[in-house]
């Protein structure tokens, strides 16, 4: 057999058992709270979990002293606080262990914009502003826009998200609007 040269890494895990119901129920009433596509990005977000849970697990098992333990825990307890979904007062890695599903589809860009900044009246139409590229997050002079859903905003970015409301002078609904409106006052001075 020839070698496997790819530059590429899995990014999701299909489940073992395609046809177990509590799994497909639970995967449903998930796609339907947070107004996800379609289960891969459910499965991608248990992989990267898995991965996350995987890492505790082995540091775990070295000793408290160990420097290795130190160096690599300490980092992934400070991501997991950076993103936010362990508390400040949860720095273990006991704590990384008892990580769920729902902590880190509650930290995508899309639930943000639904739940917390209130810029969309449903899940599915902050997905639909996000793709538009009406969701920003802007820091200073800095304005970063972003059309991924799935983005996992960190805890300091989550009070700069903003919504652009400028309408683009470019855009066709734009320039279709201008013309009515200037046919409009023409046939208003004709009568």
């Amino acid at each position: 057999m020839g070698k496997c040269y790819r530059n590429y890494s899995k990014t999701l895990k299909n489940p073992k058992r395609a046809y177990e119901k509590e799994r497909i129920d639970n995967e449903l009433l998930l796609l339907g709270t947070y107004g996800l596509k379609n289960k891969r990005e459910i499965w991608r977000v248990q992989f990267t979990l898995a991965k996350i849970r995987k890492a505790a697990r082995t540091l775990l098992t070295l000793p408290e002293t160990d420097p290795r333990r130190i160096f690599e825990g300490g980092a992934l307890i400070k991501k997991m606080v950076r993103l936010g979904v362990l508390g400040k007062e949860q720095r273990k890695l006991d704590y990384v262990l008892g990580l769920t599903l729902k902590q880190f589809l509650d930290r995508r860009l899309q639930t943000i914009v639904f739940s917390k900044s209130k810029y969309a009246s449903s899940i599915h139409e902050a997905r639909t502003l996000i793709f538009q590229k009406k969701i920003g997050i802007t820091r200073g002079s800095r304005k970063n826009i972003i059309n991924i859903p799935s983005y996992l905003v960190r805890t300091k970015n989550e009070q700069y998200i903003v919504k652009d409301t400028s309408e683009n002078e470019k855009s066709r609904t734009r320039k279709r609007t201008i013309k009515r409106r200037e046919e409009k006052a023409k046939g208003g001075d004709d009568e």
